[in-house]
């Protein structure tokens, strides 16, 4: 039993352990080019909350981390087999709900832990938040917290070089071989303004690429993979920490 993991502890463990902040891990469940498996971003993701929980819990936070939520925003792949989509008004719905337990038992810090480009959770945290003031709201995604370009030769933002060597160290029996992975090429669009990233717009998957993937997977190894782990594992961590300790009410510079 590792206190620091809700689906792992009791109730006699969470009433003496009486946790500080609670961390939760959002991913989702899609086509990740023909090498990877649906749930990879809930394997990195749940692999990044365990590991920085650990690192918290060790440093003395009271840190508890609840179950994944396994299913994101997928809107630009519902054409796509099995991609499972929840809308941004249903993620609402579900973080209003966790919101109003944690207010019920005093646990006044959530850190949402995002492990998928799809979901964006700022305009939701803003509604929440207002509705539970007492709340300190914090969210980030762990593929923001260092700079990849350190660990990977490849860019990418979808079954790439940097998911692909996560998925080598954390689960490479789900990794089919390399050999059978599209080459992630992407179609950019022809609007000005999203070629130079100052305009947006939803990619729609099935005309962006034709395996699924955003950047190119060959050059993926475990061991870039692990050090990348390390390194966000080691950042979030931190995050963890001091959140935790931080006194809600003081929580800016003089």
């Amino acid at each position: 039993m590792r206190p620091y993991i809700l689906a792992e502890s009791n109730w006699s463990e969470v009433k003496k352990n009486k946790a500080e902040v609670a961390v939760l891990p959002w991913g989702a469940t899609e086509a990740h080019n023909y090498h990877l498996p649906y749930a990879t971003d809930n394997f990195q993701i749940e692999a990044f909350a365990t590991e920085a929980g650990k690192q918290a819990w060790e440093n003395g936070a009271k840190v508890i981390i609840l179950p994944n939520i396994p299913f994101g925003v997928n809107t630009g792949q519902t054409d796509i087999d099995l991609c499972i989509n929840l809308y941004p008004s249903t993620q609402l719905a579900i973080l209003n709900d966790i919101a109003e337990v944690l207010n019920n038992h005093g646990i006044y810090k959530l850190i949402l832990l995002n492990g998928h480009g799809g979901n964006n959770f700022k305009a939701l945290l803003r509604e929440v938040g207002a509705r539970f003031p007492k709340i300190l709201f914090v969210t980030t995604s762990f593929f923001q917290t260092v700079d990849r370009n350190q660990f990977f030769e490849e860019s990418g933002d979808h079954a790439d070089e940097m998911e692909t060597s996560l998925m080598l160290h954390l689960r490479p029996d789900l990794v089919s071989g390399l050999e059978k992975a599209g080459s992630g090429e992407e179609k950019k669009s022809r609007i000005t303004g999203i070629k130079e990233g100052w305009a947006w717009s939803e990619r729609k998957w099935n005309m962006v690429s034709e395996d699924t993937g955003i950047g190119n997977p060959k050059k993926a190894t475990k061991e870039k993979g692990e050090k990348f782990f390390n390194a966000v594992s080691e950042k979030l961590a931190g995050l963890f920490t001091e959140v935790a300790g931080i006194d809600i009410q003081q929580r800016y510079e003089e």
